[in-house]
């Protein structure tokens, strides 16, 4: 169960990181606490669309929830949840603050040595940095398609 979030700890900002020869990678000290203070250290990782995400277990618990009760009632999304079921990996962080990430996770996304880790708030990504860059590319060039959503949130 996750711990109450009084400070507004999330997963934010990026950073690049380079796994060692057995595929660990080292979790950012900002990510840790986040951990530590909201959640614990087990992490659910697991295959998305061009990147792995990883999810404090009480997320991950949360999504799916919504896949066994929302997600039945909706035609042709069998595939996304064996897709994502199939790469699910719990990693706990080793007193170094590392996770190892399995050779096939890395393998399916051409993970390799150099990475980014992404954070999306409740959770974050582990890309590829050359994936990254792509994706960051694109981003931008979609800037415009935004507005829309985030004016009606409030934001823009």
């Amino acid at each position: 169960m996750a711990k109450s979030n009084k400070t507004g700890q999330r997963f934010r900002s990026r950073s690049e990181h380079t796994l060692d020869a057995k595929g660990r990678l080292n979790i950012p000290s900002r990510f840790r606490e986040v951990l530590g203070e909201v959640y614990d250290s087990s992490l659910i990782v697991t295959n998305w669309r061009q990147s792995l995400k990883a999810f404090p277990l009480v997320e991950w618990e949360v999504l799916e929830e919504k896949l066994l009760t929302e997600g039945r009632t909706k035609p042709g999304l069998d595939a996304f949840v064996r897709y994502v079921i199939s790469g699910v990996t719990e990693c706990t962080l080793d007193k170094q603050g590392r996770i190892l990430l399995p050779a096939p996770l890395r393998n399916d996304f051409g993970i390799s040595k150099e990475v980014v880790l992404n954070g999306m708030l409740d959770h974050f990504e582990i890309w590829d940095k050359t994936a990254w860059q792509d994706e960051v590319r694109q981003t931008r060039s979609d800037f415009g398609n935004f507005s829309s959503d985030l004016s009606s949130m409030g934001i823009l």
